[in-house]
């Protein structure tokens, strides 16, 4: 499964690499909204790991599903911690486009039969030749498959 992205440059700072760690949504999550095994987030987070701007969304909303759903934080709470995810966002994560990755990623879902978010970040920690840290165990197996290292929490 070949596709153009493998030759796309990595960001860096003075040719030094940023990261090389994917985090997908769940790990986000699992971090803002200091789910069971947070703890053992807080070092991937430190190395400024890429993620795709749909892991952003969909942690927020996770904090809606928390506050209307489940009821287990206030709104208040919510947007404390949707300003935490910003300034995380702004100083700490390396948040790409889903777009770059999208190519690949139908390709993924469709061969693994897996939904197109959780082969996004298959996707681009492919790119990137990366580790992906995920929640997500089938997101893992299907990583695994396609030679992805994984961190599975």
């Amino acid at each position: 499964m070949k596709t153009s992205l493998s030759s796309r440059r990595e960001p860096s700072l003075g040719g030094l690499e940023l990261t090389e760690i994917v985090i997908d949504s769940s790990i986000l999550a699992k971090f803002i909204l200091r789910e069971s095994g947070w703890e053992k987030v807080k070092d991937i987070i430190s190395k400024r790991p890429y993620t795709l701007e749909l892991a952003v969304k969909e942690v927020v909303n996770a904090m809606w599903k928390r506050v209307t759903l489940i009821k287990d934080i206030s709104v208040e709470k919510a947007f404390v911690l949707l300003s935490d995810l910003l300034e995380l966002k702004k100083k700490l994560l390396v948040v790409e486009p889903q777009d770059w990755y999208l190519s690949q990623a139908l390709e993924i879902s469709i061969k693994e039969e897996i939904p197109v978010y959780d082969s996004l970040f298959i996707a681009q920690a492919i790119a990137k030749q990366a580790t992906l840290a995920s929640s997500d165990r089938r997101q893992c197996e299907v990583a695994e498959k396609l030679n992805v290292k994984t961190l599975c929490i």
